[in-house]
């Protein structure tokens, strides 16, 4: 008896839901367009709290929130190491960490020291139901199967002389910026450069489609958000385009789309949405009252604070951990007059206090208020500080879609900071390197516009859902391998 269809999870990195629906509109995109005309398509799936591609990654990996794979942000602070982890937020703030460091962090550990050992991927699910799993470039990647860095490539030998030697732990069939490749294909990313990664990934996949090398593939295109932040959301349609081009390949080698539906079930998903920045904030100068810790600190042991920006959201730490809630609530004092914040969050007790500018409130789980996903809530306080609504017993938010739960989740990590900022419309964060994004687009905050992306399911069955999130994907493929998923509990 034949077993389900072979899955491929497209994760295209930033869309923009009414880019997608333009690019297709303007016929740029006919292998979107062919998966939205032949399957199911919902344009507010919601993203993590903060909407970062790290902490995305890894709940689209795990089906769970930061409260639970762990991976806090872009750039956050290690208490146990008394040290920032950099993942790669421009390559001003990767030089200002040091290189090796961030490459290092971004590589291996935050796969292999960082998030969570008690959650399992979905890779090391399907590895141990014995189905072939594989990826291309994407940020996690841990699973069952031991890879050596590649050897075969000028580039391959460029990043073993760089120091990147060890073996990882990832899917079957891995392929990871020229630095891991689990075969010969004759595909190369060019290290993983901007622009390039999407085509790699394209020939990548229409290498396993041909070979009949997966059972379920995760197609990482990023390139999209490297263009959406250079040159805004509303430029998407041409990096949509490419985005489209890779996923055209893999169905070409098939035959076409109608021949490689025949085979392939396909989720075709964003990680967050994009939006327009025109200002910018740097958190740490803004703070100057207090000693924040500097990368390369020359003398890290008289800092107060550990201030981490990521996009659109950052994160501020007390060092003092004696007196660490008198003095968060005297930061949280001074970060209200900053502006560009819209959001300041921090854990008093059991309970999770929000300020924002319409308003104080604070809440906590197992209440009286039921959300859109029918989790229990207790609010206390100005409901208009996270503009909720609440009627006949369910707590809403069209402005933070999935509010309470995103945020609860992002202070419930261990790595988390003592508070969570989030930027107004229009603001970013300047990174540790004196980066933004500014003229172009940026995402990280708890606003819709932030966290609101497509979900495209076509030869996978979507149960009823309140309301569909990043997290709920991860149960779709196990249940599509008839395995066990949160969607049937």
């Amino acid at each position: 008896m034949a077993g389900p269809p072979k899955l491929v999870l497209a994760v295209i990195d930033s869309v923009k839901p009414e880019m997608l629906d333009r690019a297709i509109e303007e016929d740029r995109a006919p292998a979107l367009r062919a998966l939205r005309e032949r399957g199911s398509y919902m344009r507010d799936c919601v993203s993590t709290f903060p909407s970062v591609t790290p902490v995305a990654s890894a709940t689209i990996a795990t089906g769970v929130g930061p409260g639970e794979h762990f991976i806090p942000s872009m750039n956050w602070y290690h208490r146990g190491e008394e040290r920032y982890v950099e993942y790669g937020s421009s390559f001003p703030a990767t030089r200002a960490f040091g290189v090796v460091r961030s490459l290092y962090d971004t590589v291996y550990n935050m796969n292999m020291a960082h998030l969570s050992r008690s959650r399992e991927t979905l890779f090391e699910q399907l590895d141990d139901a014995g189905l072939r799993t594989a990826c291309t470039t994407w940020l996690i990647y841990r699973g069952r199967t031991r890879h050596e860095p590649s050897g075969d490539s000028r580039l391959g030998r460029l990043a073993t002389a760089a120091q990147f030697r060890h073996a990882v732990w990832a899917s079957r069939e891995l392929f990871y910026a020229d630095m891991f490749d689990s075969r010969n294909t004759g595909c190369t990313s060019t290290l993983g450069l901007p622009g390039q990664r999407d085509q790699h990934t394209g020939c990548v996949g229409a290498y396993l489609v041909e070979h009949d090398l997966f059972d379920f593939l995760l197609f990482s295109l990023p390139d999209n958000d490297t263009h959406s932040h250079r040159y805004g959301p509303d430029a998407q349609v041409r990096s949509l385009a490419e985005a489209d081009r890779a996923l055209e390949r893999i169905m070409h080698v098939a035959g076409g789309p109608d021949a490689f539906l025949e085979d392939h079930a396909v989720i075709v998903m964003s990680d967050h949405s994009q939006t327009k920045v025109d200002r910018r904030v740097n958190v740490s100068d803004a703070l100057s009252g207090w000693r924040v810790l500097t990368p390369s600190d020359p003398a890290p042991e008289e800092a107060e604070l550990a201030v981490c920006p990521a996009a659109r959201s950052a994160m501020v730490y007390v060092l003092d951990q004696e007196n660490e809630d008198s003095l968060a609530e005297s930061v949280a004092d001074d970060l209200r007059d900053v502006e560009g914040l819209d959001l300041v969050v921090r854990r008093v007790g059991p309970e999770a206090a929000v300020w924002s500018t319409r308003g104080e409130l604070r809440f906590a789980p197992d209440g009286e208020l039921a959300d859109r996903r029918g989790r229990r809530w207790s609010v206390e306080g100005e409901h208009d500080s996270l503009e909720l609504s609440v009627a006949d017993g369910l707590v809403t938010s069209a402005a933070y879609p999935d509010a309470l739960e995103r945020l609860w989740s992002a202070l419930s990590s261990p790595y988390a900071g003592d508070l969570l900022v989030s930027a107004a419309p229009g603001w970013e964060f300047v990174d540790w390197g004196g980066a933004d994004h500014v003229g172009g687009g940026s995402h990280g905050s708890l606003l819709a516009d932030d966290s609101e992306g497509v979900l495209l399911a076509t030869g996978v069955e979507l149960p009823r859902r309140g309301q569909w999130s990043i997290g709920d994907v991860a149960s779709l493929v196990l249940r599509h391998f008839s395995l066990p998923s949160a969607l049937d509990e």
